[in-house]
This record gives structure tokens, sequence and C-alpha cells, in this order.
């Protein structure tokens, strides 16, 4: 990643919390230089700390939540097959239920990406009964770090296996305002 391209990352992340709690851009990787830097999302009064998140799948929407106050919504797309819950690996769905925000990765192959607690013990025990292997690596997460297509078409479409994708800039807003074990419930 380049400085300049880093510079403007981190001057846009400026807008949302004070300079002081931002990483210095050292590393080479904006991402990266996040996770590093400890930063916690609500430990700054400047920016709030969503309490819960909400994907309406139908809607192709995601909302950050404190309480019933919505902090901030954001268009999403999904798996190939996005009608239905997931229920096996391969299905190309994305699963539908509470889960909870569990990790996060700097480094994945997106730019940013938060795991999501699929499968939990009921998609499991689903699967185990159809003899199915259930999937996993559920992520928010933004774009492809290698774009196999021209950018339009990301968000133009569902092109996920199964994940809730978003743009590189509405990741760093969520990465900053989330943490992890906040629940996440994907309605239908």
């Amino acid at each position: 990643m380049s400085s300049k391209l880093i510079s403007g990352l981190l001057s846009g992340l400026a807008l949302l919390t004070p300079v002081a709690a931002l990483p210095e851009p050292n590393t080479g990787n904006a991402a990266s230089a996040l996770v590093q830097s400890n930063y916690t999302p609500g430990r700054s009064a400047a920016l709030p700390v969503a309490t819960r998140v909400v994907v309406y799948k139908a809607a192709r929407k995601l909302e950050l939540l404190r309480g019933s106050e919505v902090l901030r919504s954001y268009k999403v797309s999904l798996g190939l097959q996005p009608v239905g819950h997931k229920e096996r690996s391969g299905d190309f769905r994305t699963p539908e239920g509470r889960y909870q925000l569990t990790r996060r990765n700097a480094r994945s192959d997106f730019f940013l990406s938060i795991q999501v607690s699929y499968p939990g013990p009921a998609d499991m025990k689903r699967a185990k009964a159809n003899g199915w292997d259930p999937g996993g690596s559920i992520m928010i997460h933004g774009m492809p770090n290698r774009l196999r297509h021209d950018p339009g078409y990301y968000q133009a479409r569902d092109w996920t296996d199964g994940c809730i994708a978003v743009s590189n800039s509405d990741m760093v807003e969520i990465w900053l305002l989330t943490q992890n074990e906040v629940p996440i419930d994907i309605l239908p």
C-alpha cells in the first residue's frame, strides 16, 4: 500500500476520531496500523460504540446500533445465493440468525475482516444430521485486495461465498465502531 494511500486513509479516519487516537503510518499497512495501535472503539468520546449489528438481507443493508439508536447504515453485498439460511459449505448463502463478532483480521484476502461466529451449535447440529459440512469463515469485510473484476462489479451485485461485504471506507467505520463479542442479527 503506498504511503499516499495510507495518508489518505488516515486523513479520512481523522474525521471519525481525534488524531491522537490514530496510529502513526509507520508500518506501511494502514489496516495493520489500526490493529497494532491497540485502538479500542469507545476509548474516545468522539466515537460512538455499537452495541448491536443488524443485517437486513432483503434490503442489502447493515446497521450499527447503540440500544435502539441507529448509528450508521451501510449498503452490503451478500453471498451469490442470498435467499435462505446457510446450510452447508459451498451453498453460497449468507447465514441467518443471531451470532457474534468474534475475531478481526487486518491481513485477510479482503480489506479488513471481522469474523461472524457462524456456525453456531444449531447450525452444526442441523448440518451433522444431514451429513453436511456446515461451512464457516463468514466475515464482514471490504473489497478483495486483488480485484478480479472492475470495482463497479462488486458494488452492483452479490458476489461473496456467503460473507457480508461493504466498501472499504465503510469497513473502516465498522472496524472502529464495533468490538468483539457484539451481537449480530442477520435477518432474511
